[in-house]
C-alpha cells in the first residue's frame, strides 16, 4: 500500500511542477502520462518528498525535463514545490498555436512554486521562443523569474560570480518577423 501510496504522491507532485508550463503547454500534455526516468530515487513519506538523483529525464507529451537531481515536495496547505538543478537544468515544450511554436530554457537551477504559481530560472538562465525550428526571441540573465497566473517575467542580470564579459548584464534578442520567417 505504501509503495502505491508514494507512486499517487509522486505523480501528483509532478502534477503541480509541471504546472507553470501549463500556459505555454500544447493541449494534449495535460493528457500525456508523466514518465521519470533517473539513476535513483528516494521518497521520504513524512516530509512528502520525492527526489531523483542522476541523468534525470522527465517527459509528458512534448514536455521534456533534463537534469542532474530533481526535488518535489509539497507544503502543508497542499502546494506543490518542485526543484530542478543541473549543469543546465534544460526544460522544453511545444506551445499551442501555429508554426510550430516551442518554448524552451537552461539554467543551473530551476524552481517551481505552485502557491504563487511562479517559475524562477537562476544562475545562467535562459529563456527561447521558437517558431519552425528557429529562434525568434531570447532573453539571458542570472535569474529569471516568470509568474503564470500574470504571464509577466523579470529578468536580473547580476551575478557577481561570474567571470563573463557580460556579468550583471541582462541580454534580449528580439528577430524581426520577415528575417525569421526566411531561410
Amino acid at each position: 500500500m505504501k509503495r502505491i501510496h508514494a507512486l499517487g504522491l509522486c505523480v501528483w507532485l509532478l502534477v503541480g511542477l509541471l504546472g507553470p508550463v501549463a500556459s505555454f503547454a500544447a493541449k494534449e500534455d495535460q493528457q500525456s502520462p508523466t514518465t521519470i526516468e533517473s539513476d535513483g530515487m528516494t521518497y521520504a513519506e513524512l516530509r512528502q518528498t520525492n527526489v531523483f538523483t542522476g541523468n534525470v529525464r522527465l517527459n509528458r507529451g512534448s514536455l521534456a525535463i533534463r537534469g542532474d537531481k530533481l526535488t518535489m515536495s509539497q507544503t502543508h496547505d497542499g502546494f506543490q514545490i518542485g526543484l530542478v538543478e543541473g549543469k543546465p537544468a534544460t526544460f522544453r515544450q511545444r506551445r499551442d498555436g501555429p508554426g510550430d511554436p516551442f518554448v524552451e530554457g537552461a539554467a543551473e537551477r530551476i524552481d517551481y512554486d505552485g502557491k504563487t504559481e511562479t517559475v524562477v530560472l537562476s544562475r545562467n538562465a535562459e529563456l527561447r521562443k521558437l517558431e519552425g525550428g528557429k529562434v525568434m526571441n531570447e532573453v539571458r540573465g542570472n535569474t529569471i523569474t516568470y509568474n503564470q497566473r500574470t504571464e509577466f517575467f523579470t529578468v536580473n542580470g547580476s551575478n557577481p560570480e561570474s567571470k563573463d564579459s557580460q556579468r550583471g548584464r541582462v541580454k534580449v534578442i528580439i528577430q524581426p518577423k520577415e528575417a525569421a520567417g526566411k531561410p
